[in-house]
């Protein structure tokens, strides 16, 4: 795809489904002897998080793990489609997007590994950290910067974001004076 068409289809982005191992974090799971899982986040993927759905961009967590550190996280950042478990991300977004009336030009997807595939190869366009198995590099619309938990998701949002003009103006609404 051309840069000039990418652009293009960026634009009409409105959802971005993100995986989490990998993606939202750098893919190492610590598990401690309470057998208490926790998991590291980067804080800037919130603050690019908190910017895109000021400026109405929506989000979707699809994970074949479950995690209630990622629920807490998730619920902080006031993500509302958390999905955890899901074997078949292919087949479960497929139904997500009929159910909710979402083309696939209007989706977007952030994964890093082969179970994300088939769900990546739905969405109008594809993003992967740089991180990525090769298969996903392979088929990614953009291969991005930035590594999986070190600032992959807020570099494909400030694109979306950027590619409609709505970051600048999404910054000063969602931290600006007279912001929550």
């Amino acid at each position: 795809m051309k840069n000039q068409e990418l652009e293009e289809k960026l634009k009409n982005i409105r959802l971005l489904v993100m995986d989490v191992d990998g993606t939202m974090t750098k893919g190492d799971i610590y598990i401690d002897s309470q057998e208490t899982e926790t998991k590291q986040f980067n804080i800037k993927d919130g603050c690019g998080i908190t910017v895109g759905q000021t400026a109405g961009l929506e989000f979707m967590i699809l994970t074949g793990r479950e995690s209630a550190c990622l629920q807490k996280r998730a619920r902080e950042l006031k993500i509302r489609r958390v999905y955890q478990n899901v074997k078949n991300k292919a087949d479960f977004l497929a139904g997500y997007l009929a159910r909710e009336e979402i083309s696939s030009d209007e989706t977007a997807y952030i994964g890093d590994d082969i179970n994300d595939l088939y769900a990546m190869q739905m969405a109008g366009i594809s993003f992967c950290p740089l991180d990525a198995a090769e298969e996903i590099r392979h088929i990614s619309h953009v291969v991005l910067e930035h590594r999986g938990g070190d600032g992959a998701v807020r570099e494909a949002i400030e694109r979306i974001l950027k590619s409609a003009g709505k970051w600048e103006d999404a910054i000063k609404l969602a931290f600006g004076p007279g912001s929550e």
